[in-house]
């Protein structure tokens, strides 16, 4: 089996005979966010299943293909479905595609996804602004052996979120009147939503929203020196006293309740990095 070195110069070579320009800045779109691909001036679209070593999206509200084009006057490349650890794939291989795209040339790393409310002041449709995150609950994808041609043995972790993007961001929305919390992301592993004692042990351990996704792919995008943003659309709440029953229809159906007021931040956001 090649080594990742060589994996990532086959999957991007290939990338390169399919789209020459350099994309300036990567954006990975989460459960029920795909219609944001609808505001890009599409140039060329690649299946994963067609790219050498990329894995391929399995779960609903995720499209599966690279999307590469224009947004606000930048090149960018565009995640339309990401992959999970629940699907059965190692954490290397969820990040994959983050080590791809900095590959290709990009600047900076734009990440979206739905979440779970755990602190009490949120309600279902509100956007979160991700300022930091909690990886307890996941494994991290830097296990094993360091490519120092990529990254160092010991990646800082103390900026993971940049804060001078955090901070456009709350600038845009406040210009646009979007209302955005902000707070800590909580990672596990999912695929099962998290039990009422779970939510509460998030919560007193810190986590502001919950979710399967985004902090493999921040921990390899920061390991390569990518600067980052991510944002998390609340699609459930999980601390209620009343039925707690949530279904991934109803994750969906928030997700693209909320999605034109994310579409608009990162819109703004791609025109001033």
């Amino acid at each position: 089996m090649p080594d990742l070195l060589q994996q990532l110069q086959e999957t991007t070579s290939f990338i390169k005979s399919r789209y020459s320009d350099t994309p300036q800045i990567g954006i990975v779109l989460g459960s029920g966010l795909g219609n944001f691909s609808q505001e890009i001036n599409v140039e060329v679209e690649i299946a994963y299943n067609e790219i050498p070593h990329f894995p391929v999206s399995t779960v609903e509200g995720h499209h599966g293909k690279l999307i590469f084009g224009e947004l606000s006057g930048k090149k960018v490349v565009v995640m339309a479905g990401r992959f999970h650890y629940y699907e059965g794939y190692t954490p290397d291989a969820v990040a994959y595609p983050i080590r791809v795209m900095k590959q290709l040339g990009i600047g900076h790393l734009l990440l979206s996804n739905a979440a779970g409310g755990v602190n009490p002041a949120f309600k279902v449709g509100d956007l979160m602004i991700i300022t930091d995150h909690i990886s307890f609950g996941i494994v991290n994808p830097l296990l094993g052996k360091n490519h120092g041609e990529l990254g160092p043995r010991f990646p800082d972790m103390s900026e993971p979120y940049t804060k001078e993007i955090i901070k456009k961001a709350r600038k845009i929305a406040a210009d646009r009147n979007i209302k955005v919390q902000e707070g800590i992301y909580y990672g596990v592993t999912g695929p099962t939503f998290e039990t009422r004692a779970e939510y509460k042990l998030i919560h007193k351990l810190g986590g502001d929203a919950v979710g399967m996704s985004t902090v493999q792919e921040v921990i390899i995008a920061v390991h390569m020196g990518l600067p980052v943003f991510a944002a998390s659309v609340i699609t459930d709440i999980g601390i209620r006293e009343e039925d707690n029953i949530i279904t991934h229809e109803e994750v969906l159906q928030a997700a693209k309740e909320a999605e034109p007021k994310l579409t608009a931040i990162f819109r703004q956001l791609v025109a001033e990095l």
